[in-house]
C-alpha cells in the first residue's frame, strides 16, 4: 500500500472537498492520509461532524499548512496531529482568516482600478467552502472571466510581488507557527525543503531543535534532492515524511492523487489512533 501526507481541499486553495478526497484515497487504496490545508483545519472538522474522521476504510491525519513571515524565502510549516479544536489554534486561524479578507479587498480594488471588471462574489463562487481566499482564487477567477489564459498570466502581470495588484499579507513568524503547532500537542515539520531555495536556512532550521521532521518526499525534488534531505534528516534525527501537494487543480503537479506517494513505514509514524 501506499500514502500521501499531503493534500489540500476546497476548504484552502484545493478544489476536492473532503468527502471527494477521501473518496479518491479510498479508490487508490491509501493507507495514510494527510489533509493539511492551508492556515485551517475545517475540512477536518467537517469530517469529524459528519461522522467521516475517524474513518475505517483509510486512516487520516489531521494537519495544518503555515506560511512562516520570512523576507526572502517561502517557508512553510506543516503540522500533524495538532488537536483541531484548540483554543488558543482557533485563535490565531481566526486572525489569519481576518487578514486575508482584508487582503482580498485591497487587491479586488486595485485590480478594479486597473481596469479588470471583476466583482468579489466572481472569487468567492471559485473559493466555495473556503474561507481562506487567496491569490489562487483570484487567479482562477480572472481566468475564468476571460482576462488571462493562465493563472500563470495573472500572476505574472497583477498579483506576483512588485505588480499593480499585489499585496502582502500578514504571516506569523516562524517560532510562533511552531510553537503553535507543539501547543495543540502537534509534530511541526519543514515542508517541500528544495522550494525554500536556500538549504543553508534549511539546514539552520533542522539544526534548531523546533521541528521534528522533514518533508523529503516531494515531487518537484530530484533523487538527488530527495537523498541529500534524507541525510539531513538523518543528520539531524529528524522524521522523514512526504506528499503530492495535490490540489486537484490542472494547472499544478501533481495534476491526480496517487501520482506521486509516499511508503507506508514513513507515514505510520505520524498516526495517532483515536
Amino acid at each position: 500500500m501506499a500514502s500521501d501526507l499531503h493534500t489540500h481541499t476546497n476548504f484552502s486553495d484545493g478544489s476536492f472537498s473532503p468527502e471527494e478526497l477521501l473518496s479518491a484515497a479510498k479508490k487508490l487504496n491509501l493507507k495514510y492520509l494527510g489533509i493539511t490545508d492551508h492556515d485551517t483545519v475545517d475540512a477536518i472538522s467537517h469530517l469529524y461532524e459528519n461522522g467521516l474522521y475517524p474513518n475505517k476504510g483509510i486512516r487520516i491525519i489531521p494537519g495544518i499548512e503555515f506560511r512562516a513571515n520570512n523576507p526572502d524565502h517561502d517557508v512553510h510549516i506543516v503540522g500533524y496531529n495538532i488537536d483541531i479544536y484548540n483554543g488558543t489554534l482557533q485563535d490565531k486561524l481566526n486572525e489569519i482568516t481576518e487578514s486575508r479578507w482584508e487582503r482580498f479587498s485591497e487587491i479586488m480594488q486595485r485590480l478594479q482600478e486597473n481596469g479588470f471588471q471583476i466583482k468579489e462574489a466572481d472569487v468567492l463562487k471559485i473559493a466555495n467552502t473556503s474561507k481562506s481566499i487567496g491569490r489562487s482564487h483570484i487567479a482562477r477567477a480572472m481566468v475564468k472571466g476571460g482576462f488571462y489564459k493562465t493563472v500563470r498570466e495573472v500572476f505574472e502581470n497583477m498579483l506576483q510581488k512588485g505588480k499593480p495588484a499585489y499585496v502582502p499579507r500578514y504571516l506569523p513568524e516562524f517560532d510562533e507557527i511552531v510553537d503553535l503547532i507543539h501547543n495543540c500537542g502537534g509534530i511541526a515539520v519543514l515542508a517541500h525543503p528544495k522550494l525554500i531555495g536556500d538549504d543553508n536556512l534549511v539546514e539552520e532550521i533542522c539544526s534548531s531543535g523546533k521541528i521534528e521532521s522533514l518533508e523529503v518526499f516531494y515531487p518537484k525534488h530530484t533523487p538527488e534532492d530527495t537523498a541529500n534531505y534524507i541525510q539531513l534528516a538523518k543528520k539531524y534525527n529528524l522524521l522523514l515524511t512526504g506528499g503530492s501537494d495535490f490540489h486537484g487543480i490542472a494547472s499544478r503537479y501533481v495534476k491526480e492523487l496517487g501520482e506521486f506517494t509516499i511508503e507506508d513505514q514513513f507515514a505510520e509514524k505520524f498516526y495517532q489512533p483515536e
